[in-house]
């Protein structure tokens, strides 16, 4: 049952992302072009996004399971160090460049979009190679 689940709401979310435009390389590229022609239709799916959010998470802050009582592990460290920011800034010039996130690249290969294969296997050679280096 809760792999049935795990499939309908990961398939509602990639029809959330295709008709949003989230997984649209050309809309995320006009959305990230602030000095250019911006587009700041994304902004407002975002804005949705969180205020959809918001409630399940204080959820989970107080009460970390699942509906099927599984534990959630929440992470427990806040500090920023250059790790976090080392990833953050790789992580938005890769999105920069491609105009593509993880979870969208996968939409877009559901769709079609083949090309996207090529930033799943950067993506996937970069999540060895910190396994690989850091040991996680």
């Amino acid at each position: 049952m809760k792999n049935i689940f795990a499939f309908v709401f990961g398939g509602l979310f990639a029809i959330g992302l295709m008709l949003s435009g989230m997984s649209n390389p050309a809309k995320v590229i006009g959305f990230l072009d602030i000095f250019g022609h911006w587009d700041p239709s994304l902004a407002f799916v975002m804005i949705g996004a969180i205020m959809v959010a918001f409630l399940p998470f204080q959820k989970v802050k107080r009460q970390p399971v699942t509906l099927f009582n599984e534990k959630i592990d929440l992470p427990i460290n806040t500090k920023i160090d250059t790790k976090l920011i080392l990833g953050a800034v790789l992580f938005g010039i890769g999105w920069g460049i491609a105009g593509i996130c993880p979870a969208p690249a996968f939409t877009l290969i559901g769709a079609g979009v083949y090309p996207a294969l090529y930033f799943i296997i950067a993506m996937l050679a970069g999540v060895l190679i910190h396994r690989k280096v850091v040991g996680v």
